[in-house]
């Protein structure tokens, strides 16, 4: 009789594993105890102080994670971004982890968690994946106390004339509820309020998640939400929080929240954990100051954008590079060779099964998306990221097509191994950052017309042939350009799952136009966001949600996280 040994869960391990105090976790990079304020033994954030005595000090080199179009097969983006950090800690360089924080939607959706997986975690898991400290819950309290505000001044005598049928934001809560997309509000009489229809967005997609990780300090921050569009008025003229006045009040819920967040890994290499918007609705990157603090406190930082190189690393490229004025210097391309069968037509149902003509089709949706990252002028590296139903006859064509193409290549087992299952990743990197200089450029100017960047965007990076404006969307753009909104980037809101905005269309599709059909204005984020498709920026739950597994035990140990 074989004997069977059940594989630990990710939770299992995190919890067996012993954490370091953050105060000697924050010594190992320059910091001292002054230097944090403490969340308990384990977490800690960044105070102002120690934030602003960074700015003099020269920044690392930065790493951007990203990866092939997802599947429900699952990447590994994050457990490779943790496990990567993890080998060039153990190859003794200075290095930080960023990353972004897990909202509640997809832990008590589909994900179950998002710290990475197996011995290539960052720790405290529970913590980090459930309330942590209060980021995402500062985030939704500023975002419905403007939302109060607004119809607060409707009852109060509506000064600033706004018409209450074109009234833009929407309140906010960090969980996929879809029954909150549409609502009704002021119901029950003229004290109850101003009747309107109203909706909620998921936390993560509210524009102050945006605005909050593209700030660089508190007076930046102000100043972006000064500047959120909230509504029109009756001459439709936009309205802003400036001209509301709350820009402060909102920026006082904020204080703490943009701090980043310290914490470790398994194996005790730092990681900030800060900010998390969405990448296939928001931009998709943590924080500028996060980021910013890695890079002057290491000499590598490893960060992750959302989803695929289509969605995150694009926006990382032409967003928040562009806000924060750096760029990284090198690009490592997740992919699976699960995820790669699926892109060739293969059931996930099928997918522990050897199937190398899958395999072969599934690589047009990889080649892409090198061709997205050589196009930018960034080295790349492509992580193949090694499951156990992988044969090594596939390994071997994958392998092989990399060689084929000179695609710098390796494999990596952190979930199994940590940063020793991804020493060949970190060597590989280093002699790609040795041999190859960034020649980095954007795909468009912001000068550009906002149809322009939108189409450079389908054509170059999904490989769509066009792009077909909405009735709405063209009247949008005609107006946003009057209004002056012109010169900023584009944050497009499309399906992770595709190149295209059809989340059916795997692998590399050709020939198809994307539907672009309305345009938002996040003037304080300082882009312009284009919804695509059917994508929504209030996610509903699947039919068995996560959240059915998880549970707590006498002794208050989380349980069924992932």
């Amino acid at each position: 009789m074989t004997l069977q040994i059940r594989q630990k869960s990710d939770i299992e391990i995190a919890q067996q594993s012993k954490m370091k105090p953050i105060v000697e976790i924050a010594k190992n990079i320059g910091l001292t105890e002054d230097d944090l304020e403490l969340f308990g033994k384990y977490k800690a954030k960044l105070s102002n102080e120690a934030l602003a005595k960074l700015h003099t000090k020269k920044s690392g080199k930065i790493i951007l994670v990203t990866s092939i179009n997802p599947t429900p097969a699952g990447e590994g983006k994050s457990t490779v971004t943790v496990g990567l950090g993890d080998a060039l800690h153990a190859l003794g360089k200075k290095v930080v982890i960023a990353m972004r924080e897990p909202s509640l939607g997809p832990t008590m959706g589909i994900k179950g968690g998002a710290t990475g997986g197996g011995y290539a975690q960052v720790l405290p898991m529970e913590d980090i994946n459930l309330h942590f400290t209060g980021d995402i819950h500062a985030i939704t309290t500023a975002n419905n106390a403007l939302a109060a505000l607004i119809d607060n001044h409707l009852q109060q005598g509506n000064e600033l004339r706004i018409d209450q049928r074109r009234i833009v934001w929407k309140r906010a809560l960090d969980l996929n509820d879809r029954a909150l997309r549409k609502v009704v509000i002021g119901l029950g009489g003229p004290a109850q309020g101003v009747p309107r229809e109203d909706g909620f967005d998921i936390t993560v997609a509210s524009e102050i998640m945006a605005v909050l990780c593209l700030s660089t300090d508190i007076e930046d921050l102000k100043r972006r939400l000064s500047n959120m569009v909230i509504a029109y008025n009756y001459d439709q003229q936009p309205v802003t929080v400036g001209e509301l006045g709350v820009e402060g009040v909102l920026a006082l819920l904020l204080k703490d929240a943009i701090k980043p967040n310290l914490v470790q890994t398994i194996e005790h290499t730092p990681a900030f954990i800060h900010g998390g918007p969405f990448a296939n609705i928001a931009h998709g990157c943590n924080s500028i100051i996060a980021t910013t603090a890695a890079a002057k406190l290491a000499d590598y930082v490893v960060t992750e954008a959302g989803f695929g190189a289509d969605l995150g690393a694009e926006k990382f490229l032409h967003i928040k590079s562009r806000s924060a004025g750096f760029e990284p210097e090198a690009v490592v391309i997740v992919a699976t060779i699960r995820a790669l069968k699926m892109h060739g037509g293969m059931k996930k149902s099928e997918l522990h099964l050897e199937d190398i003509q899958a395999l072969t089709r599934g690589l047009a949706n990889l080649k892409k998306h090198v061709e997205t990252i050589q196009s930018f002028g960034l080295p790349f590296v492509v992580a193949i990221n090694r499951f156990v139903s992988d044969s090594e006859a596939e390994i071997e064509e994958l392998l092989a097509y990399c060689g084929q193409h000179n695609f710098p290549v390796a494999l990596t087992e952190v979930w199994e191994k940590g940063g020793s299952g991804g020493v060949e990743l970190a060597n590989t990197l280093l002699e790609v950052l040795d041999k190859e200089e960034s020649r980095f450029r954007p795909l468009y100017l912001l000068s550009d017309p906002i149809d322009v960047k939108i189409r450079t965007i389908v054509q170059k990076v999904y490989g769509g042939a066009d792009v077909e404006f909405s009735a709405k969307a063209q009247k949008q753009i005609q107006e946003f350009t009057a209004r002056g909104w012109g010169n900023i980037p584009i944050c497009m809101a499309k399906t992770q799952y595709s190149l295209s905005d059809n989340p059916g269309k795997l692998g590399r599709p050709s020939d198809f136009v994307v539907h672009v059909r309305e345009l938002k204005p996040s003037i304080g984020a300082g882009f312009i966001v284009a919804l695509t498709g059917d994508v929504m920026t209030m996610p509903g739950l699947p039919k068995q949600p996560a959240a059915l597994n998880m549970d707590v035990d006498q002794n208050g140990n989380a349980i069924g996280l992932f």
